[in-house]
Formats: structure tokens, sequence, C-alpha cells
């Protein structure tokens, strides 16, 4: 490693003195800067819910969860054990482990199985005498039964005539899959683990060997493209429903996806665009679709929303620009972007600025958490009365701080962001229907970082439309309450045989009272 000589600083010049002092200067003040820069990166990364998480940290992780259960564990042990001298105590005297939230009753639903445990005495071991009902106590224990396979077989009677030897029988059942032996159950399983929970269907495979049950991974590939040819028609549908709403919320994210030939990855996007409108207090069923393209190109949004009219709610991606210029479509931007660039300035290095903005943006979310679910009309009022105030005055708190930063701080470039926005950022305050920030939209898209971080990659082009289509179904069955297993199962029983004129009784709302397991609706 070479190391530069300092030169004689006794024989410098004055002004070849002043200059090196300068140059050493400015270098630590480059240094410190690129020190701040990293630091405000390193945040941004450690904040990133939904990116694939470096190896190490993911190792800490998982080391910190397995030390967890394992104190957790010794802790019951101790608690149920106790050794030496502490057995003898009084069981007042030890300390007992930490409180445990109240323990829930178990669900009506769940299959009941009931064990009686008789007495040994059939007499009284006291006097012998007759012994009598008096009551009985009753506990429960929740036990848990691996998932089981069973087979449906189809018998069909052949019936001959006596007189002419004609034969009647009944016509075969459809089947989703013409041929195939998966019944709907079984296909609705395989869909909602790879693209839900997220088993590649590797990992399927392995698991139903353990039952005895031998399905090649491309067996289990053949029933994810059938059933996903079979539900195009009501993806269409869904697809148009959502488009024709009067507000979206859209988004993307990138899919590593196969390139054929040469065995690497380009990188594919995932688009969704997600109609919710019961922030605003409207009854209309919520709903997403989600698109597939092979690069993130502009003209993508473009073709997926040729037919909107209305208010796309996204992020800063100038991709969207070109929707905007004829007017047919307004574009309202996301207020936890800007609130994002802050919180990361804020965590990096204590931004008195980033935390006034912070400050001043949470005032506004305030309101809208007042005005959830309020309709419209009166959305529009409150923001009118109460948020404007607020929003000029941090329009104007922006102007002025802005001559006293760095033109090259990332805090003036926070701030220079919502300034070039500004009008697209206050749309929110005067239409009811549209929301503060595009928080729907990256809600729809946590099941494909998901995904993605467990199987890395799609196949093919082929692979991520068929994702886009089975997370398109997933998706408006969460939003709207419903087990997306529980649905895809029904849809599946009953498409081949359903009249293509009325494919939208299958969506997700329209279907809701064949489908009895419900979740929880996503807000």
């Amino acid at each position: 490693m070479s190391v530069t000589t300092l030169p004689d600083l006794n024989l410098l010049p004055a002004e070849a003195l002043k200059a090196l002092i300068r140059a050493q200067h400015e270098q630590l003040l480059s240094r410190e800067s690129e020190i701040e820069h990293l630091k405000l990166l390193l945040a941004k990364l450690q904040r990133m819910q939904f990116g694939r998480k470096s190896e190490k940290l993911t190792q800490q992780i998982e080391q910190l969860e397995l030390r967890l259960e394992e104190l957790q564990s010794r802790s019951a042990e101790s608690a149920s054990q106790p050794e030496g001298p502490l057995a003898a105590m009084a069981p007042s005297l030890l300390i007992g482990p930490p409180a445990k939230p109240a323990r829930r009753p178990l669900p009506d639903h769940l299959l009941r199985q009931t064990q009686r445990h008789e007495p040994k005495e059939s007499a009284c071991p006291d006097c012998g005498g007759r012994l009598r009902q008096l009551g009985e106590d009753v506990s429960e224990m929740l036990e848990y039964a691996p998932a089981s396979f069973f087979v449906i077989r189809h018998v069909r009677p052949k019936l001959s005539c006596s007189k002419c030897d004609h034969i009647v029988q009944a016509a075969a059942p459809s089947r989703p899959i013409e041929r195939g032996i998966a019944g709907p159950g079984l296909l609705a399983h395989v869909l909602v683990s790879k693209y839900a929970d997220h088993l590649p269907l590797y990992r399927q495979a392995e698991m139903y060997a353990r039952q005895d049950i031998e399905l090649e991974r491309s067996t289990l590939a053949d029933w994810v493209g059938g059933s996903s040819q079979l539900l195009e028609p009501l993806i269409e549908v869904l697809r148009r429903y959502v488009t024709a709403s009067g507000k979206l919320h859209a988004d993307d994210t990138p899919v590593p996806v196969l390139a054929p030939g040469n065995g690497k990855t380009k990188t594919g996007r995932l688009w969704t665009y997600v109609r919710d409108d019961r922030p605003a207090g409207e009854m209309t069923a919520p709903a997403v679709w989600f698109a597939y393209s092979p690069d993130r190109k502009g003209e993508h949004p473009e073709r997926h929303l040729r037919e909107f009219r209305g208010t796309l709610q996204a992020d800063a991606y100038a991709g969207f620009n070109q929707l905007y210029e004829n007017g047919r479509i307004q574009e309202a931007a996301c207020w936890a972007h800007v609130r994002r660039k802050f919180f990361d300035l804020q965590q990096a290095h204590a931004s008195p600025v980033a935390s006034e903005a912070l400050e001043r943006i949470a005032a506004l979310y305030g309101i809208e958490k007042e005005i959830r679910g309020r309709p419209a009309e009166e959305r529009q009022r409150v923001r009118n009365t109460r948020a404007q105030p607020l929003l000029e005055s941090l329009r104007q708190w922006f102007e002025a701080t802005l001559p006293k930063l760095s033109r090259k701080s990332d805090t003036t470039a926070a701030i220079r962001y919502a300034l070039s926005r500004w009008d697209a950022l206050i749309r929110y305050r005067d239409d009811g229907y549209i929301e503060i920030d595009n928080n729907a939209a990256e809600r729809a898209l946590r099941a494909v970082a998901l995904g993605r971080k467990n199987y890395l990659f799609a196949g093919s082009d082929t692979g991520g439309e068929r994702a886009a289509a089975i997370y398109s179904l997933i998706g408006s069955a969460k939003l709207n309450g419903l087990d997306p297993e529980a649905y895809l199962r029904e849809v599946l029983t009953r498409i081949a045989d359903h009249p293509i004129t009325r494919i939208e009784e299958l969506l997700p709302w329209n279907i809701l009272a064949s489908v009895s397991s419900v979740i929880e609706p996503a807000a």
C-alpha cells in the first residue's frame, strides 16, 4: 500500500500551505457527506419490508428466533417440573412463569370427538353404596391430524331395456381438468399453497410423498396450468370490474423470470390495480387485478388502463406520466412516499428538519384516521376545513426551509420530491374518494414479495401471467373476507359447467353465500 509523503510544512509558502489545508478540508467534507449518504441508504435497506434480505441478516433473525423458542421452552419446563429444594416449597412461594394472554374458547365449528373416562369404581369405595350421577367435568384439548387425501369413486350403473336392449346411463360428471385425477379441492389446495402460502411445487410434492401419495412436480405444474386456463374468463370479468372504477390504486414490483435458453434470469414486472372505496363509506365490493409484463416500459400501464377513466393513485414512476397527458386520468400522489423519505433521514442522522416534517405529516394522517369510513362528501368537507390550512402551512415551510439547505443534501431531495408533486399530493383534499396514500396497492403486493423470496422466480413469461391471474383471485377473495382456498374450491367445482354468459356470478362477492369459510376482511 503506497503512502503519500507529507511535504515539509516549514518550507511551504503560505499560499501552498493554505491550498493544502483547503484540499484536506474539502476531502473531509466529501467523506462526511458520503458517510451520511451511506447511513441513509443503510436505513432504507433496513426498512425494506418486501425486498430480498441479506443472508447474514436472515441468519441473525433465525438465530434470535431459535434462542427465543429455547428460552420459552426452558421456562415452560421449569414451571411444570420444579427440581431440588424448589420442589418442596409451597406452590405459593414459587415464582411462576410470565402471565399469558387469556385463553380463548376453541371455535364451535371444529369437529369434536368425545372420549368418556368412567371411574374404575362400580360402588362407593368407603361404604359399598350404589353410585349415582352427580355431574361431570368437561375439558377440551386442541389436536391436529395431518391433512388427508381421499378418493371419490364415481359409479355409473348401466341399465338396458328388456325389450329393445336400449342402454341408459347417467352422464359422467364434469371434472375441472378434463381426464385429470385432481378434484377441485385438491386443485384449490395446490394453487393456494403455491401462491398464498408460498410453497413451491417441489416442496408440495415432498409433503404429499410423506403420505404415500406420489405426485410428480410436472403433474402439479400441469394442474396449475390447466386451472389457470379454466379461470381465464373469470379473470377477464374481474379486470373489467376493477377498471370500471372511478379511482384506482396502482403499483408494480420486480419479478425475476427464467430467461429461455441460457438458464439466467431476467426481470419482469407484476402490476397491481386495486379498487377499494370502503374507506369512503361505499358498499361496492373491493377487488384487485394483477397483470404481468416482461419489462417496465410505460406502454404496459397504458395498455392495462386503456378503458379506465378517473383518478389513479400511484407513486412517481415516470411510466405513468403519459397516462395523465390528455386529462382522461388524473394523478393522485402518495403521502406515504413523502413521509418515508423523511423517516429515513430522521433514522439515519436525527435530522431536525425531517423530525418536523414527520410531525406535520402525522397531523394530516390524524385527520384521515378520524374520517376513515365516512361518506365521501363528509371527508371532503373535513379535509377542506382542517387539512387545507395544514397543507398550506407545510408547503410554505418547505419553501422557506429549502434555501437554507445544501443543494446536494438528501433533505433537499426529499423536500423537492414533495414540492414537485404538490398538486398531485393535495388532490385528495378536494375528493373524498381519494386516499391520502397508496398503501392499498402496496398491501396487495405483499404476497408477491413473500412468494418471490421463497420460489425465487417464475419459469417463463407465461408463468408470470399465470401468477398474475391466481394472485388476482386470491387477493380479491381476501379483500372480501373469504378464505381463498374455500373460494377457489367452490369456483373450480362449478366453473366447468357454468354458463359463460353468467361468469360474473363466480366473482368473490357474488359467491360469498356459497363459501362457508370466511376470514376477517382486509382493510
